[in-house]
């Protein structure tokens, strides 16, 4: 096995990810050297009491809220995604980096395989996202994304599914996207409240965007994607909405509604409708976006308001701005969340809360009516030791978090 120290020295920040993700995925712990005074002990565990989070750093001299991350499930192995049953305070759906598939009861404290979907899991790919139709109740239709292998070609897969009860049936691809690395693969999924299918996708990978695919309008990569899947019956997929921002545009495909992106590791909406987009950063900054329709988030002219690489001009005209951002002194790898409408933990109900997959540090801000420029300040939720990998919301708005490193899944309480 290759020593962690030496990935680092070679590659940075995206190395770290990878290595964390694939090559140290159950002894791996958050990384306590950004300001904690803190040291990983053997065996993966931690020099701080379970429960009891960390404020140091830029977090000491923040605005800081008390919560208390409460394991309420474990078994799980490198969870990926993570979706309540429509209406469901307890039931719903965990996906595995490895492929599997499983089905989650919080009250009975179950976890139970429903299937196993093959995929590539090499560095960031695997089983990534998953979807349920907005009538999923009535009509079943429940939408994965995989990472495939194909000889030398790696592929990202969008397919839908009957759920049938626990016995998913495979009923058509969607939509296919090819990867040209095993990184900056996106991954989420979500219906949005006008009823269409988003799509996360990165920009491919290695580093600096080699192909410049953030930039580049034509391909899907690098962009977020919003496509019609209304009906069941279509052989070729999808259709286009008509009201997406591009549509005719020759230099931007048909299926864009915002370019410009790094590597969004989760997005979801906000209770307004507005789309909260993380995209994790390369050389110093993570940041969360508000992303409307025709946006240019600017990756890879910038890293977050940065130009890129630091220390070049470049435009801004015609950009939008991250509604906040975080140097890599405080994380290096970010995970979005969701907006908790739940008013069990009031120091955090209103506010979007997400983390830092690297050093476990959790935060809530307040989404602003509009990307003008101006980042909202954050409140400081505390550093965990967890690796947060995706973030969850029931029906009746509480949060909770899974750990890729244990497997465990967390409701965030208050404190």
């Amino acid at each position: 096995m290759i020593p962690l120290l030496s990935i680092l020295s070679v590659g940075g920040c995206d190395a770290l990810r990878a290595t964390v993700v694939d090559l140290y995925p159950q002894s791996y712990t958050p990384d306590l050297a950004a300001g904690s005074g803190a040291t990983v002990g053997g065996g993966g565990r931690h020099d701080w009491p379970s429960g009891v989070p960390r404020f140091s750093e830029d977090d000491a001299l923040r605005t800081q809220a008390a919560i208390h991350l409460q394991p309420v499930l474990t078994g799980s192995s490198q969870p990926t995604e993570m979706i309540f049953f429509p209406g469901s305070e307890t039931q719903g759906l965990l996906l595995e980096k490895g492929g599997t598939l499983q089905r989650f009861d919080l009250a009975e404290g179950r976890l139970d395989t429903v299937m196993h979907v093959a995929v590539s899991t090499e560095s960031e790919q695997g089983l990534l996202g998953a979807a349920l139709h907005p009538d999923f109740t009535t009509n079943d239709r429940m939408f994965l994304h995989t990472s495939e292998k194909r000889g030398a070609e790696k592929v990202g897969v969008v397919s839908e599914w009957r759920y049938n009860s626990g016995q998913p049936e495979r009923t058509r691809t969607v939509i296919e996207v090819n990867q040209p690395y095993a990184n900056h693969n996106g991954g989420s999924i979500a219906f949005g409240p006008d009823g269409y299918l988003f799509i996360g996708l990165g920009d491919g990978g290695w580093r600096d965007d080699p192909h410049n695919h953030g930039q580049n309008g034509t391909t899907l990569l690098g962009s977020m994607l919003r496509i019609d899947v209304g009906n069941a019956a279509r052989e070729n997929g999808y259709t286009i909405p008509a009201d997406n921002p591009w549509v005719g545009h020759a230099d931007v495909a048909d299926e864009a509604w915002a370019i410009g992106l790094r590597n969004p590791w989760k997005f979801s909406f906000t209770p307004s409708g507005d789309l909260i987009v993380a995209d994790v950063g390369q050389n110093a900054f993570e940041e969360v976006n508000l992303v409307r329709a025709k946006a240019n988030l600017g990756w890879n002219d910038r890293e977050a308001s940065h130009c890129f690489p630091e220390g070049r001009d470049c435009s801004t005209e015609g950009l939008t701005d991250p509604i906040y951002e975080y140097p890599h002194r405080e994380g290096k790898s970010i995970t979005g969340g969701y907006v908790s409408t739940s008013s069990s933990v009031p120091v955090i109900e209103g506010l979007y809360v997400f983390g830092d997959f690297v050093t476990g540090r959790f935060w809530a801000i307040d989404v602003p009516e509009a990307a003008d420029g101006t980042q909202v300040p954050a409140t400081a939720l505390g550093q965990w030791p967890v690796l947060p990998s995706t973030f969850a919301r029931s029906a009746s708005g509480r949060l909770y978090v899974t750990d890729f490193g244990s497997g465990t899944v967390f409701r965030i309480d208050a404190g």
